[in-house]
């Protein structure tokens, strides 16, 4: 997954939870970076033809944009789910997020074939509690 599958994720959430277009400033604030770095990506990614951005209104992805960022989120969930129901890692959205820019398709596959991925994916994805409906944190699982 590399930068742009990132913003493309991003906006997608948003875009859920707001039903509408994802404004610059909330992009910007959920990938941790400037407006202006967000304005340069949302250019990039017109460009592609994968999103609409329309001045003080915000950025709409395209169908294909769509596609593409529901690709990127369903890698994003393989990898939160293989850190907290495989590796028990406490801190597995961080590491999540650290890991989303430079896990590749292959290793995403390979990934996947170990956490058992539901048919649902992407949608269990519940973009207000940023994580999976099927995480099975340390505090959810049965005690031996």
């Amino acid at each position: 997954m590399n930068t742009a599958d990132q913003y493309l994720k991003a906006i997608y959430l948003i875009q859920q939870v707001e039903d509408g277009p994802a404004s610059t400033g909330r992009l910007a604030d959920t990938l941790d970076v400037s407006p202006a770095s967000a304005n340069e990506m949302i250019g990039k990614l017109e460009s592609r033809g994968l999103a609409e951005h329309e001045k003080y209104k915000g950025v709409s992805l395209t169908e294909e944009g769509i596609v593409k960022a529901r690709d990127a989120l369903e890698t994003y969930c393989v990898i939160e789910r293989f850190l907290a129901n495989v590796l028990a890692v406490d801190e597995f959205r961080e590491e999540a997020r650290e890991l989303e820019p430079v896990i590749d398709d292959l290793v995403a596959e390979r990934l996947d074939t170990i956490i058992d991925r539901n048919a649902e994916c992407p949608d269990c994805f519940d973009p207000e509690s940023d994580a999976c409906r099927y995480l099975e944190l340390e505090s959810e699982r049965p005690a031996d």
